[in-house]
């Protein structure tokens, strides 16, 4: 717990005192609906709940699900990765209450501690992207930024796209994405982003 930055550190007991619980799913369903409702609120399509099932099938004891929950009530959940001494929590997300709960940051704790009791001794958080709140909220916990190096081949002539959230080109379509209800979204995420995995 000294480890990490005292302001970040306030956060977690804020969650410990909120009197959140963590579990390990056996299945994909809370997470699913957790996940799909963060990302619609980022303007993101979400992935089928046929993927998160087919990436716990194939990587087996190698992957978990953790579920926060305040009162009984899910609240956060993170589908979390591990390799060697490493974790990896990639698929994660909190509905509206979570932020008042510090639920997500209690989440992130809670999946450092159970892996390290599984021996793990490195804790990936994943990319990010300079300028953004995901970026933000990862620095917070003291984590220094490494930058990665990408290769592309590109046809003559052509420019690496810019695919990024930040481009303008894509404000409206998240915009947009960010105010359809959620049944609506939860039904065309799975279609619009098929075959990116």
């Amino acid at each position: 717990m000294l480890a990490i930055p005292r302001k970040q550190r306030a956060m977690v007991r804020k969650g410990i005192k909120a009197e959140l619980e963590s579990t390990l799913d056996d299945g994909v369903d809370r997470l699913h609906a957790i996940y799909a409702e963060s990302v619609r609120n980022l303007g993101t399509p979400v992935f089928s709940k046929h993927w998160f099932h087919a990436l716990r099938e194939v990587f087996g004891e190698d992957c978990d699900v953790l579920t926060v929950t305040a009162a009984g009530a899910p609240v956060a959940s993170v589908m979390n990765f591990y390799f060697r001494d490493e974790v990896l929590p990639y698929y994660g997300g909190g509905t509206a209450e979570a932020r008042d709960l510090a639920a997500n940051d209690f989440m992130y704790w809670e999946v450092m501690s159970r892996a390290a009791l599984r021996g793990c001794r490195l804790f990936d958080f994943g990319r990010g992207k300079i300028g953004t709140g995901s970026f933000s909220f990862k620095k917070n916990w003291g984590f220094e930024p490494e930058p990665l190096r990408y290769a592309y081949r590109l046809r003559a002539g052509a420019s690496i796209p810019d695919i990024n959230p930040l481009n303008l080109k894509y404000r409206l379509f998240i915009g947009a994405w960010k105010r359809l209800p959620l049944p609506v979204a939860n039904a065309l995420g799975p279609w619009i982003v098929r075959g990116l995995g």
